[in-house]
């Protein structure tokens, strides 16, 4: 990694869909020293994909929640039970195994607060491995960078 490196992921985390002409006119590239540069970046996994931002008011999804979840039994199988059951919940879309006094961290996505409930009462709620839930309502967000 080199400060143009650096240059063009910053400029790539603003812009993914920018022109190869523009990413390069600004870094101070030629665009084919531009786009061998990217292109290594993606090779070498620094660059792992392209995404939408969306609009997730605009699709229906008026709440969000941070969990965090606690398991009553530690075990291997009871990690893969709980990750596979938050893998098939669409509500959940970010799940992380975290250290503390609970084992997982979820970011939950509902159109509303009964929606929410249902998921928590209905999904969460009957999963033999949990043991807490404590769920921290979003009221807003002033700074949020995830792509």
């Amino acid at each position: 990694m080199d400060r143009i490196n650096d240059h063009i992921l910053r400029e790539l985390s603003r812009d993914g869909r920018i022109s190869n002409l523009d990413l390069a006119d600004k870094v101070g590239l030629s665009p084919s020293a531009c786009l061998r540069r990217v292109q290594e970046l993606e090779r070498r996994g620094i660059i792992a994909g392209y995404r939408a931002v969306l609009d997730r008011t605009k699709l229906g999804v008026g709440f969000t929640a941070y969990v965090t979840v606690g398991l009553n039994s530690h075990t291997k199988a009871s990690q893969e039970a709980f990750e596979a059951a938050m893998a098939r919940a669409p509500e959940v879309v970010e799940c992380h195994n975290i250290t503390g006094a609970v084992e997982y961290l979820l970011r939950v996505e509902a159109a509303d607060l009964t929606s929410y409930k249902s998921f928590h009462t209905d999904v969460l709620g009957t999963l033999p491995q949990v043991h807490a839930i404590t769920s921290y309502v979003v009221m807003g967000s002033p700074k949020d960078q995830r792509a």
